[in-house]
Parts: structure tokens; C-alpha cells; sequence
């Protein structure tokens, strides 16, 4: 390896992983900005690679030297490079209801960092990934007055109250893709999910004399899990040079320990009020996919995902009191329901396999969609669903194997009927996909 791409590539290492690395006041900000994220886990999030984002975020049997799909570990076998992903995505979130209310939520947040590398070139591969699992971000204010006694005299006085909310689970991914022969490979994970979701009452009063409070109800979780799956390639289905793959991988059930509290900010000391531990069991992930390339300058995804989110428990306590935390899951486990997802896409390559094309003709252009049935019920009668189109341009680069992906997608969440609200976001992202030969000594010639 030269030595400036090698210096090169260790240095965006180092920003790439403190960019990452979780704190929390990254884990208070981070989100999808919707208010759709104060219930069940909050908003569900899942990145493959920045390959599949912009072709509808599916790509479970998309295979790639360029990528390493982090949603089917058997892609996993595929790796030729040491690679290093890094992606960070900006989302504007804007929200209207029934009255014509609006307003508007921006935020920003890594979505994934990923490290794969060979241990038998296109037989064995390992892969690690650290990123969001879900995240909590969202606020709501209302204006209210009531009757106080305020310097011994009784007075109506208004005050403010914000409801708000903040973190999210975070997973980290370690297993291994294995290529059983030229048709089949396998792969296996080892999943650890962790973090703190928050909810916030803040109130704020007009007259000094009165104290402005904050009560917190969050709850602490970790769990281990593990996800399996299979990759099955086909040449010659269709046509002569045609390579068609469908793609399969399931995530199973996650028991989550942890610890729920109820804290009260008052004159900035905050005290915890209560505390107690409880179990919570996240439901298995089934995800299908198929990939069709008729040539080196085409290629088509269809994929789908399901869960069954009406299994979720919780033995945290369902009641709340000045001293005791709200139920958890907000709304309790029957505002959720099963989710399922289809997406599909297509990627172009002008120049197909053709190195000595113009610059241009070499990037890869992207386009896709999705439709979501969402986990969330809010009401526990109106079935939510959410659609957007996806598109990027994907870079190619001076070294060898690493290429620059810009990303962005345009869609709408929920409904304003039954006094709900309908959002309606747009987010960009960018994505730096580094590849290099590691660990091969040079032949003498």
C-alpha cells in the first residue's frame, strides 16, 4: 500500500471513529425528528450500506466489491478489500395536523461505521459495524394558564409546557460470511444493542416566584442477539452473462434488561425519584431480496422486510404517579403493531466494465423507493404508513477501490386524521467507502 493512501486512509479512520463514538450529548440530539419516535422504541433505523440506501435502503441480496451490505452477512464472503465506511446524514422533518398547525424539526447523526476486511479472499470475511438502531427526537410545546397563589394573592398565571424526547439504542455487529461454494454463502452475527430513550415534561412558568420544573422518565436497556443468513447466486438465468441473486437473513428475538427511572430537575439539582428493573423482548426481523444484473451497466433490487411488532413485552410497570415512571412503551405495547417494508431500485453504470471511459461515465447512478407500514399505532386504531423515493450519484476516486456516495431522499409519514399528524422530511447524506489490499506480501518476480 503507498504510503500517502495509507496515511490518508488511517487519518479519516481516526475522524470517521470520534465522529462516531457515542457520548451523551450526541445520544440528546441525534434523530429522526418526528413525533412518531415518542412510542414503541422510537423511530426504527437500518443501514446496509450506501449502496442499497439510494436504491430504496433494501439490498439484501445486492452483491458488491465495492460494498459490504451490513443487512445479509453472507455478502460478507464476497470481500476482496479492507474497507472502512463512514456515513453522517442531515434530515429536515416538517409537520402539519388536522388544524393546520406546522412546524419543523432539522437534525443530524452518523449513520453507521463499518469495517470489513478478508480472511481467504472470496471465501472468508469478517465484518464489524457500529450504528443506530433507533432514535427518540422529538418536542411539543403547549400553553396553558392556571390558578396559583403567587406572594400570598391568588392570580391566573400562564406557563409553558414542553414535551420532549432524546437517545436511542445504538448496535454493534461482529460475525463472519462464509462462501460454501460458486452458489452458495452463509454468514453469521453476533448483535449487541444498548442505549437510553428519554422522555421530558418541562414547564415553565411566566411569574418568577414560581419554580420551573423538569420531570424525566427514561429507561436504560442492553441485550445481545444475533442475525443469520444466506446468499444464493445464479449465472445464464435469463440471458447469456446475466447474474440474478435473492438474498435472506433473520434477526432473532432480543431480550433487553435494563432500568427504568423518574427524575426531577428543579433549580438545576436533579434528583431521582424512583427506579426499577424490568425486561423488555423485541420481535425477530425477517428480510427477503432479490438482484438481477443483465449486463456490467444495470443492475435491479427488489427487496422486503418484515416484523412482528405486535409480539413486543414489557414487564415495566404500566401505572404512573408523582414518584413512579410512566408506562414504557409510551401508550403501553398495544400502540404497535406488525411492520413490513418493500422497496426496489436500479443503479446504472455508463460505462460498465470499461476503465478507460470518461469520468463520469465511470459513477454509478442510483434511484429507488419504499413503502413502510409502520410499527407505531398511536391511537391503537390507525394504521400508519410511510413512502419516499431515494436516489445518489456514487463517486469514483484516484485509489483503487474507494469511492464518495451522496445520497438523498424525499418522502411523508402518518396521516392527519383522528387528530394525528402527517410529516414530511427530506435528508441528505454523504458516505466515504475507503478500499484497500491489506495484509499480501508482494511476489518476487
Amino acid at each position: 500500500m503507498p504510503g500517502f493512501s495509507r496515511l490518508l486512509f488511517l487519518g479519516t479512520c481516526a475522524a470517521v471513529i470520534l465522529l462516531a463514538a457515542p457520548s451523551p450529548a450526541q445520544a440528546q440530539s441525534n434523530g429522526e425528528g418526528t413525533i412518531y419516535s415518542r412510542f414503541g422504541m422510537g423511530s426504527l433505523l437500518e443501514f446496509s450500506s450506501s449502496q442499497s440506501d439510494a436504491m430504496g435502503g433494501g439490498g439484501y441480496a445486492l452483491r458488491s466489491l465495492n460494498y459490504n451490505p451490513d443487512a445479509n452477512p453472507a455478502l460478507w464472503s464476497d470481500q476482496v478489500f479492507t474497507r472502512l465506511s463512514g456515513s453522517a446524514a442531515y434530515r429536515s422533518t416538517s409537520v402539519e395536523d388536522d388544524q393546520g398547525n406546522s412546524g419543523r424539526l432539522s437534525s443530524g447523526n452518523v449513520q453507521a461505521l463499518q469495517f470489513n476486511f478478508p480472511l481467504y479472499e472470496r471465501s472468508l470475511g469478517v465484518g464489524i459495524s457500529f450504528q443506530p438502531y433507533s432514535r427518540s427526537n422529538y418536542s411539543r410545546t403547549e400553553s396553558d394558564s392556571e390558578d396559583v397563589s403567587v406572594s400570598g394573592e391568588r392570580s391566573e398565571v400562564p406557563f409553558e409546557t414542553e414535551f420532549s424526547g432524546s437517545g436511542g439504542l445504538h448496535r454493534l455487529r461482529g460475525g463472519l460470511g462464509y462462501r460454501v461454494n460458486d452458489m452458495l454463502s452463509v454468514g453469521a452475527t453476533a448483535d449487541l444493542l444498548f442505549g437510553t430513550l428519554e422522555r421530558r415534561r418541562r414547564t415553565t412558568w411566566a411569574a418568577p416566584q414560581l419554580r420551573n420544573t423538569i420531570v424525566s422518565d427514561g429507561v436504560q436497556l442492553s441485550g445481545l442477539t444475533s442475525t443469520l443468513g444466506g446468499h444464493l447466486a445464479l449465472a445464464d438465468v435469463f440471458a447469456e452473462d446475466d447474474a440474478f441473486s435473492i438474498g435472506a437473513s433473520v434477526t432473532l428475538p432480543a431480550n433487553l434488561s435494563g432500568e427504568q427511572y423518574r427524575t426531577l430537575d428543579e433549580d438545576l439539582a436533579r434528583d431521582t425519584l424512583s427506579t426499577e428493573r424490568g425486561d423488555v423482548t423485541l420481535p425477530w426481523k425477517g428480510r427477503l431480496g432479490l438482484s438481477y444484473q443483465p449486463n456490467a451497466r444495470w443492475t435491479v433490487v427488489l427487496d422486503g422486510a418484515f416484523e412482528p411488532w405486535s409480539t413486543f413485552s414489557s414487564d415495566f410497570s404500566t401505572g404512573a404517579s408523582e414518584t413512579v415512571p410512566s408506562r414504557f412503551p409510551a401508550g403501553g405495547p398495544g400502540t404497535l403493531a406488525d411492520r413490513w417494508r418493500l422497496s426496489t431500485g436500479a443503479e446504472v453504470v455508463p460505462a460498465g466494465d470499461d476503465q478507460l471511459a470518461g469520468y463520469f461515465a465511470q459513477a454509478a447512478y442510483r434511484f429507488g423507493g419504499y413503502a413502510e407500514r409502520m410499527y407505531v399505532r398511536p391511537d391503537q386504531e390507525t394504521t400508519l404508513y410511510e413512502f419516499a423515493l431515494t436516489a445518489g450519484i456514487s463517486l469514483p476516486t484516484s485509489l483503487s477501490g474507494t469511492r464518495i456516495d451522496l445520497n438523498t431522499t424525499a418522502g411523508t409519514r402518518g396521516t392527519t386524521t383522528n387528530s394525528l399528524v402527517r410529516d414530511r422530511f427530506f435528508g441528505v447524506s454523504l458516505h466515504v467507502n475507503f478500499g484497500e489490499r491489506w495484509f499480501q506480501r508482494r511476489k518476487l518476480r
